[in-house]
């Protein structure tokens, strides 16, 4: 395993300082002004940092004014009904489509490759944290019953590419069609990431930018599927996590804010005991994988996104649960 140039900041203490940065953190959300087709701010390339390994294959916002996609690039305004949202009918899927075949999203425009299982596929956005099938988001998602469909590549995060292997950040990914996802109703879609972001020392103010960015463009695509984000694997901060704790909090943030489930993973090397299981600075070894895996796995059962749970009329689901439009 390719071990990390990430440097990490001194560590913070959490109380009136952690106060400090998340006040900071929540300012910086209400002051987004996303510009829908603008791509937001970006860091630096990225050097090698969670590894260069190669990839695999609106939320309301009460009070604050975070721009909608422009009225001329939606194709049905969703109806408001009291504390739900309900999207009106439309055809997300072409009946018939041959498995492995291209078809457009009426939506985006993008192309998406038909699959054959996409009402049990979660669909996960990351880094090298979740690249392969032996990574710990992976596995979590394969023991809820998923199929998974991994977009993202090593090096690279909401803000940073890698462009020794020609991987924009995800935002970049996602617009330009770099990942062609699958077509019609994932039942999950994860995001995963913010370590390149942190070992890059992109600003909060971008990362935000990027990750609302992604948000948006994600509901866009599927406004019928379920969206949850993990954080930044980190120590906690009294336990040096710096950058990577505070970015995995700012992530969380913004989820809250966006009414998006979030698992937040910034103390787990601390928590959960895994510093004896990892393989360089950031990574955790084969066996550290499947521990990381199952303690997931839990958390997901508890907030209700196993494969079954997450399978019904997204109409029915829960403000807190579910994306709006």
């Amino acid at each position: 395993m390719t071990s990390t140039t990430e440097s990490e900041a001194v560590p913070v203490a959490w109380g009136a300082d952690r106060n400090r940065l998340r006040i900071g953190a929540v300012a910086l959300i209400a002051s987004l002004t996303l510009v829908p087709g603008v791509a937001p701010a970006s860091a630096a390339p990225a050097d090698a940092q969670e590894s260069s390994r190669t990839t695999t294959e609106s939320i309301v916002l009460p009070h604050w004014d975070i721009p909608r996609p422009r009225s001329e690039d939606v194709l049905h305004t969703p109806a408001v009904t009291g504390p739900t949202t309900v999207l009106p009918a439309t055809v997300v899927s072409v009946p018939g489509l041959q498995v492995g075949s291209t078809a457009t999203n009426p939506t985006t425009g993008r192309r998406e490759v038909v699959v054959p299982t996409v009402r049990r596929t979660a669909v996960l956005i990351g880094d090298s944290q979740a690249a392969g099938k032996d990574s710990w988001p992976q596995l979590a998602l394969r023991a809820l019953g998923y199929e998974v469909r991994f977009f993202g590549a090593g090096g690279t995060g909401f803000v940073v590419a890698n462009p020794s292997i020609d991987a924009p950040n995800y935002y970049d990914s996602l617009t330009s069609n770099t990942w062609v996802l699958p077509h019609g109703d994932p039942a999950l879609v994860v995001v995963q990431g913010g370590g390149n972001d942190a070992g890059r020392r992109a600003s909060d103010g971008d990362i935000l930018g990027s990750a609302n960015a992604l948000l948006l463009g994600l509901e866009r695509t599927y406004p019928r599927s379920r969206v949850i984000m993990i954080g930044t694997l980190s120590r906690s901060s009294r336990d040096g996590g710096g950058r990577r704790a505070e970015v995995d909090a700012l992530l969380g943030d913004l989820a809250a804010a966006r009414g998006i489930t979030f698992v937040s993973v910034g103390d787990w090397l601390t928590a959960h005991e895994l510093e004896d299981d990892l393989a360089d600075a950031v990574h955790l070894t084969p066996e550290g994988s499947r521990k990381a895996a199952a303690i997931l796995q839990r958390e997901l059962d508890t907030l209700k996104v196993g494969v079954s749970e997450v399978r019904v009329d997204p109409g029915t689901w829960p403000r807190a649960g579910r994306p709006l439009a």
